[in-house]
């Protein structure tokens, strides 16, 4: 029917091309091909189909014309193609999250990770960061900021607004060129010195040793998860805890400070790092 079911789609190969997701029947061979409106505009360039059947029945999805001709100008003008990089990973904010951090909705990036060396490192940008606008524009979920961050142009100086420990405040930053290829994954130790169990979170943890200080930082290891906050939490074996409801991690004396000052019967964000990724989960004590 040539119906526009979303805008703005992020696909799995491509996070930084807002695709325009249609019904229109795409062809073998189509990619490349005009979308058309009923006014005969071109409005996208048709790039792929998600299809059961393998035939042209299914979710379509075109790359924006604004977009396309982005594209063309800088391949005209210089020969490739430079996208902006911010250098971070930003997960969605859930409702569940969006209550442990005092948000009134959901909505927004986290910042879940800073890449070293990257401009967001170089900002004043910290990991727990909630970024709501991006250059002057909203940012409803996480797939927006990288569809904002990858159309400016490097070297541009943008400002930010970001949610910090509840917090509304400015950030600026000046735009990288996006490299090539993806960063290195971290590498895991799971060996640590010294063990302390938490009666109140159910879990038992460890300090970092040496070579996992060298691959993720500061931070305790989880060795057990037993009945209690942690397994409701989705703590798993492995787990590095870095920061609890905004608190730094550094060691297990300083987990167990923190998580003997958490308050009762309310979410608060914890921040770990599971096989290389940096990401936050709720943390919610029983009364």
């Amino acid at each position: 029917a040539g119906i526009v079911s979303a805008k703005g789609r992020s696909l799995p190969n491509d996070n930084y091309v807002p695709f325009i997701q249609t019904d229109v029947a795409i062809n073998p061979g189509n990619s490349g091909g005009p979308l058309f409106n009923l006014d005969g505009k071109v409005v996208g360039i048709n790039s792929q189909i998600y299809t059961r059947s393998g035939g042209f029945m299914g979710v379509s999805f075109a790359i924006p014309i604004n977009v396309a001709m982005e594209v063309s100008e800088q391949l005209k003008d210089k020969g490739r193609v430079s996208r902006g990089w911010l250098g971070v990973v930003i997960q969605e904010v859930n409702k569940e999250l969006a209550e442990s951090f005092g948000l009134e909705k959901a909505a927004g990036a986290l910042v879940a990770q800073i890449v070293p060396g990257s401009p967001a490192d170089s900002a004043d940008l910290q990991n727990g960061d909630i970024i709501t606008h991006f250059n002057g524009k909203p940012i409803l979920m996480s797939s927006d900021l990288p569809h904002q961050v990858g159309r400016v142009k490097p070297g541009s100086k943008v400002s930010m607004d970001v949610v910090r420990n509840g917090k509304r405040r400015k950030v600026s930053v000046i735009i990288g060129t996006l490299p090539d290829g993806d960063s290195a994954e971290l590498a895991l130790n799971n060996q640590a010195p010294k063990e302390r169990s938490s009666n109140r979170l159910g879990v038992l943890v460890a300090d970092l040793s040496e070579s996992q200080r060298k691959s993720v930082g500061d931070g305790v290891v989880v060795r057990e998860v037993r009945q209690g906050a942690a397994a409701q939490a989705g703590l798993i074996n492995g787990d590095i805890i870095t920061m609890i409801s905004g608190q730094p991690v550094r060691t297990v004396d300083e987990f167990e400070k923190v998580v003997a000052a958490l308050p009762a019967g309310r979410s608060v964000p914890m921040r770990i790092v599971r096989r290389g990724a940096a990401m936050f989960i709720p943390l919610r004590i029983a009364p």
